[in-house]
């Protein structure tokens, strides 16, 4: 069963050290995930996979909403820019898709190798 809780919290720890990370672009937002999944996996305890899959989906959880966010961006900046930024995000639609795939990917795969390290810490 899915400890939600810790799914959450995990997530809005590494939400909130990714945005403190900033100031250290790509090392910020790695620390970030990597503690974010600790957390979750520490909290559901339970072992190693199910520290790994609550770190997944604390991890899966922030790389959806950060590709939201991205897309709302480029909407925003085709929105205003007249019928050129219109064309120009409709093409770029498919690659904002492609990689928030990519991202959500990257942030669940680390998220969930710390979120295992952490439910062995609370076995």
């Amino acid at each position: 069963m899915t400890n939600w809780r810790a799914v959450v919290l995990g997530f809005l720890v590494a939400t909130v050290l990714g945005l403190l990370g900033l100031s250290a672009p790509g090392v910020g937002q790695l620390a970030a995930g990597l503690i974010g999944g600790f957390v979750a996996g520490y909290i559901a305890g339970g072992g190693l996979a199910r520290g790994f899959w609550h770190g997944l989906l604390a991890g899966a959880l922030g790389g959806i909403v950060v590709g939201v966010l991205i897309g709302l961006v480029v909407a925003i900046a085709g929105w205003a820019g007249g019928p050129a930024g219109g064309a120009i995000t409709g093409i770029a639609g498919l690659g904002i898709i492609g990689a928030s795939v990519i991202l959500a990917f990257v942030f669940a795969l680390e998220s969930a190798l710390a979120g295992a390290i952490g439910g062995l810490f609370n076995d």
